[in-house]
């Protein structure tokens, strides 16, 4: 990455964080045209959400300022929000907790900021406020803390744009963890746009995880002949890791082809695709053939896998 990539990549953020705190109406005014500032507004909610909490804790929560924090809980205090006792433990920090008035408070403040975001979201079309929502999750999973845990993935049919995804990720995937060329991006392509095609609702099926909102998995499982189905495409992107999520979607295609009569599935895959292959064996597939070949770019040795039904 060369400096000049570098300085436009922060000139983006940077831009974009300015975009939003004025379209959030927070920048240099009062919160939605009540009386406090939006640091004030997210004491009140941490409040309002905590209970036994100190000042102490919501400032390291926030990251705000002693002082400004201080402050704040003062202005609080005296217009009768909050009451404030010494902890037991430490004399010098105070437990804090919303009064009635408190509470009434919030509760307005809350549902002056639904509506407000309720509006906003009112202007987009359904796919706008999907996608919107989306991005917003995908920015905090990158930039939050990674030691949290990821909420847990949904199995959910391919929407519009989601066979583009397959076939992007796959491409990419691949390519950057096993080397392959754009031909197994091209083969993808093939696969995906003869699913599109041909697709029988009756016999066939995509699953396609999401979490958040974000795709991170998917798998397919087509006719193969009237007895035998072909499980395709199982990838399983690194922000989907650490749920068994590969399992699951294995998981959905055996029943689903036990459901449908099918009395066996096939798959092929590669010598080196070490995590799948645990996957379908710790399934019950049975590795039946070997050959090498060369393709994506590679020298492969490729495998046919298959369970009876």
């Amino acid at each position: 990455m060369s400096e000049l990539d570098s300085e436009q990549e922060v000139a983006a953020v940077r831009a974009f964080n300015r975009f939003y705190t004025r379209k959030l109406g927070v920048l240099d005014q009062q919160l939605l045209k009540s009386p406090y500032s939006l640091s004030e507004a997210r004491v009140l909610y941490e409040l309002a959400h905590r209970e036994d909490t100190s000042a102490k804790e919501i400032g390291s929560e926030l990251g705000l300022d002693a002082g400004y924090l201080s402050r704040i809980v003062q202005k609080f205090d005296e217009a009768g929000l909050i009451t404030s006792k010494p902890l037991p433990s430490d004399r010098r920090q105070y437990r804090l907790t919303l009064t009635a008035k408190g509470r009434q408070t919030f509760a307005k403040l809350e549902r002056s900021m639904r509506d407000e975001v309720g509006a906003m979201l009112a202007t987009l079309p359904h796919d706008g406020k999907a996608r919107l929502i989306g991005a917003m999750a995908e920015i905090e999973r990158l930039l939050g803390d990674s030691r949290g845990s990821s909420s847990p993935a949904v199995l959910r049919e391919p929407r519009p744009g989601d066979m583009g995804w397959v076939v992007q990720s796959h491409g990419a995937f691949y390519a950057r963890e096993y080397g392959f060329d754009s031909s197994f991006e091209g083969l993808v392509a093939e696969i995906a746009a003869k699913f599109l095609a041909s697709f029988d609702a009756s016999r066939e099926r995509c699953w396609i995880a999401d979490i958040d909102g974000t795709q991170v998995g998917s798998i397919f499982l087509v006719r193969h002949t009237d007895d035998v189905a072909k499980l395709r495409l199982l990838l399983v992107e690194p922000a989907g890791r650490g749920q068994r999520l590969g399992h699951r979607l294995v998981g959905e295609c055996i029943a689903f082809a036990r459901a449908c009569g099918y009395r066996k599935i096939t798959l092929w895959t590669q010598s080196n695709l070490v995590a799948a292959r645990k996957i379908y064996q710790e399934a019950g597939f049975k590795l039946v053939a070997t050959e090498p070949h060369r393709s994506f770019g590679q020298s492969l040795i490729g495998e046919t896998w298959e369970m009876e039904l």
